[in-house]
């Protein structure tokens, strides 16, 4: 049997850096308030004139030449955003472009702060039914062009940026098991309505967050979430060498470590430096942890995280 295992990893940050003081210029804020209620220290803001794309391409070049393999080496890219460069065509297919590999399939995958990890469910389908070989998996936002910069119960939350990884077939498990869940009742807590019709721009294009609501419901979904593909997974939580969360909120992570057992020194944290980059959050706190040596191979791994639709998800893997 053919089993699929993340082969490399890559990430990418726009250059400037958007601390909690700057940001305490623009709107009724203080670094103690943001520090205190989420953990976030700073985030990084893209350029005028990046793309989701141009940040989906640099981590995705990175991920290539960490796993060993050239563009031409893939057989499908998946991109998880909820911030494309347009309306259509997909991100994925410009994505594709800049890489040079057309004729490759290409598709985007839309469940905002769990996109990563429906993506990487997705790409362990293809290689295990054989359907793939090589499958470039993207997470990649630019979340600040959703925020009302007057708004400190939002602006303050997010950032830009994009993380990768290369699946592909191996003989022994990679990819244990994943689980998925979307709940489209609680889809008003978490929006950006805008549409297009008729030539115009209808509904509020700003982010919109019942921050309370969101709170209380991520952390018993994600905890029970993370217990369900444990037991079906048949691993115990004493087995689990490293949480890589979602990067929404440090009590939303620390409550969710403390239901599983984790201490938090076994917890990837990127949010201080990088805020909720939604789809990247997971692929960047990854990469990251991967080579600063927290994650080694071999290692237990479970990724998980929960957005707007509601929709969450976790996943486990032997790296």
């Amino acid at each position: 049997m053919t089993y699929s295992r993340i082969l490399g990893t890559g990430s990418y940050l726009p250059e400037t850096v958007l601390t909690n003081a700057a940001l305490a210029e623009r709107v009724e804020t203080s670094d103690d308030w943001i520090v205190s209620r989420t953990g976030i220290r700073e985030r990084r803001i893209a350029a005028e004139d990046q793309q989701t794309s141009d940040l989906a391409y640099q981590a995705s070049l990175k991920a290539l030449e960490s796993a060993g393999l050239a563009a031409s080496d893939l057989d499908l890219i998946i991109v998880a955003t909820t911030t494309p460069d347009m309306v259509f065509p997909s991100t994925a297919s410009i994505l594709q472009e800049k890489l040079g590999i057309p004729g490759v399939p290409a598709f985007d995958v839309q469940a905002v702060c769990a996109g990563f990890v429906y993506a990487l469910a997705t790409a362990n389908g293809y290689i295990k039914s054989g359907m793939a070989k090589h499958v470039l998996v993207v997470g990649a936002e630019v979340m600040s062009r959703l925020l009302d910069w007057d708004d400190r119960r939002t602006c303050v939350l997010f950032g830009d940026g994009a993380g990768a990884v290369v699946v592909g077939p191996s003989d022994e498990p990679g990819i244990l098991h994943a689980k998925l869940a979307a709940d489209g009742r609680y889809r008003d807590i978490l929006k950006t309505e805008a549409q297009i019709a008729g030539g115009e721009l209808g509904g509020t294009p700003y982010l919109y967050m019942d921050g309370p609501a969101v709170f209380k419901f991520a952390v018993k979904a994600l905890s029970d979430i993370a217990e369900k593909t444990l037991a079906e997974a048949g691993v115990a939580q004493a087995d689990v060498d490293w949480l890589v969360p979602h990067q929404a909120n440090l009590r939303i992570i620390e409550s969710t470590a403390k239901h599983l057992g984790l201490p938090m020194d076994k917890v990837i944290v990127t949010l201080p430096e990088q805020g909720n980059t939604s789809a990247a959050s997971i692929p960047l706190a990854f990469d990251h942890a991967v080579r600063n040596g927290q994650i080694q191979r071999g290692q237990t791994v479970m990724l998980e995280g929960i957005g707007g639709g509601f929709a969450w998800g976790a996943l486990l893997l032997r790296y």
